[in-house]
């Protein structure tokens, strides 16, 4: 059985570009908003280093509880704190026959996410004060269900819908109903040049005696965008 064509115009079929009596419109809604943000993550690196594999795993040891207990005193100033990479390696030396240790590395890569910004000054002083310790960050974001994402999409409808009545006004016509309303996306860039922060024992350096003062640590606003895409019929244009 063969099917028979349907006639364009004839009701039920779909036009892409609407007909005369019910012309379509499509039009992109956008907004950005520069929003404060709500959580911040800085990335801990200890280290130890000795000729001994058994000293290097007992000073990596003993460093990487001082951190982890460091971190937790702040209490509910740290939302989470989670131990990424570990690594010993030994390091080879090539000189003479064969190969012998010369000594041993070992990392511990943690991460700590804060709420609070007024401890991650004092914090992140405190660390990088710590022996054979390297600090990075700051880097700050937004909660993925932050209701600066609903707003900006929000936002972005509105904008659609009134572009879209803006085009129909200006034929003498009115919007009639929506076709169509797809998302393009909605996302917050990841903040260029973070700054980085690194101890002086993390380069060989002695540690301090005297604890640091607190770094002054300004919240970088966050940009949140989102795009829509909208179809529209209106009614026939007076023109």
């Amino acid at each position: 059985m063969t099917d028979t064509p349907t006639p364009a115009g004839t009701p039920g079929t779909a036009l892409p570009y609407g007909t005369p009596e019910t012309p379509r419109v499509a039009v992109r809604g956008e907004a950005r908003l520069e929003v404060d943000p709500e959580i911040v993550r800085i990335g801990i690196t200890v280290q130890a280093r000795g000729t001994d594999r058994t000293t290097a795993l007992h000073d990596l040891t003993r460093r990487n509880t001082e951190v982890i207990e460091l971190v937790k005193s702040y209490g509910e100033a740290v939302e989470k704190l989670a131990t990424g990479a570990f690594t010993v390696t030994p390091q080879l030396t090539h000189k003479g026959r064969g190969e012998r240790v010369r000594a041993y590395h070992g990392n511990v890569h943690l991460s700590a996410t804060l709420t609070d910004f007024t401890a991650l000054g004092e914090l992140v002083t405190r660390l990088a004060d710590l022996e054979l310790t390297h600090v990075t960050g700051p880097w700050w974001d937004l909660r993925p269900d932050s209701p600066a994402h609903r707003e900006a999409r929000r936002q972005a409808v509105r904008e659609a819908v009134q572009r879209a009545r803006e085009y129909a006004e200006a034929l003498g016509a009115r919007l009639d109903a929506l076709l169509e309303l797809a998302d393009t996306g909605a996302e917050t860039p990841a903040p260029a040049g973070n700054p980085m922060l690194r101890s002086r024992a993390a380069y060989g350096g002695a540690a301090h005696e005297e604890t640091a003062p607190a770094l002054d640590l300004e919240p970088q606003q966050q940009t949140v965008y989102a795009h829509v895409n909208a179809r529209f019929t209106m009614t026939r244009p007076a023109l």
